[in-house]
């Protein structure tokens, strides 16, 4: 790190932390790269795919904000630079405890609040919704930031089209073969019963469905399916979603799930873009129409609620809305001690 201080700006989206680095304000010098994807490249360091023999730039800064004892294991957050032309508000780099995803839709929620809380997207007069257009390494989404009474009580999150890719996929694992479906939505997803596992969506069976997600996404690892096709850093499976089905309600279908991603990091929240990535899924097995919703629920029982773009369908997929709610937290002045053994922190 250049600098022995940084200010961050802490939201949460239904439980999930996202924690916020406005890098111009905090005077550090521009990431090379004339889009968000390609600064992102940057930050993956030499040969921008996440296997350099060294970090890329910020790397330091990652891990001060999200290890412990400033973060932990569970940590989330992004870096805010420039868009990658006038059609959006802002860009930004999305991080976790193992370095840097391509999206993340309850960061996508919480930057939307932010913008609009902090006066960086003014509020219309009539003081109702306002639309944040965000660049992100997967493309160009929305954040529809719901107001009234002079708050912010929403967010509505727009998502890059989401897409089926692989059916009933054989996955070897210690507790036998299981069968998982795969959907790209800004990030690959896996998706299985945790049924398949003996397991239910609960937080005494977390320690469980962590190992199952761990197993799944390095068994899947080089699987054609988990490939996107022309975006290659959009490979490889993100997440894997553990899901159980839960009584339908009038407005649709209705379940529970707990995604794990990064080395065995949990998903507090439903997960947005893991809940683009279902909506395609119900989508094609016919158990989801257009004017129906899903009401996802998180593993702490918060809730998304998921819907299928009118008319968005497209040679690229479903165009997926994500809704869910954002709060500030605290906004912080970090300091890293020159003195500290420590030093940027560690990870249990």
């Amino acid at each position: 790190m250049s600098s022995t201080e940084v200010r961050t700006t802490d939201y949460h989206t239904a439980g999930e932390p996202f924690r916020i680095v406005d890098l111009a304000a905090a005077g550090l010098p521009p990431l090379p790269g004339d889009t968000v994807a390609e600064r992102r490249a940057t930050l993956l360091g030499p040969g921008g795919d996440g296997t350099a023999p060294r970090p890329g730039p910020l790397d330091g800064l990652r891990r001060l904000l999200v290890r412990e004892p400033r973060g932990h294991a569970g940590m989330y957050g992004g870096f805010v630079v420039p868009p990658d032309d006038d059609g959006a508000h802002l860009g930004v780099l999305f991080w976790h405890k193992d370095g840097y995803s391509t999206a993340c839709g309850h960061g996508t929620m919480a930057l939307g609040a932010w913008a609009v809380d902090s006066g960086r997207v003014a509020v219309p007069e009539d003081g109702r919704d306002v639309e944040v257009r965000i660049d992100v390494p997967s493309g160009r989404v929305a954040a529809t930031v719901h107001r009234a009474g002079g708050r912010t009580t929403g967010v509505t999150f727009r998502n890059v089209p989401a897409r089926v890719t692989g059916r009933a996929v054989p996955v070897a694992t210690s507790l036998g073969t299981v069968e998982v479906d795969l959907a790209h939505a800004g990030a690959c997803y896996a998706s299985v019963p945790a049924s398949a596992f003996g397991l239910r969506v609960d937080r005494a069976d977390l320690p469980g469905l962590v190992a199952a997600g761990r197993e799944i996404r390095v068994a899947l690892a080089g699987h054609p399916a988990t490939r996107h096709p022309g975006r290659p850093l959009l490979s490889g499976v993100y997440g894997v979603i553990l899901y159980e089905d839960l009584p339908d309600t009038p407005a649709g279908p209705r379940q529970r799930n707990v995604t794990v991603f990064a080395d065995g990091q949990i998903d507090r929240s439903p997960c947005g873009s893991g809940t683009s990535a279902r909506l395609a899924l119900l989508a094609d097995e016919g158990r989801l129409k257009e004017d129906d919703t899903l009401t996802h629920e998180s593993v702490v029982g918060t809730v998304f609620t998921g819907r299928l773009a009118p008319g968005g369908a497209g040679p690229e997929g479903l165009v997926t809305t994500v809704t869910g709610s954002a709060h500030r937290t605290g906004e912080h002045l970090f300091t890293l001690d020159p003195y500290d053994a420590l030093g940027s922190g560690f990870a249990l």
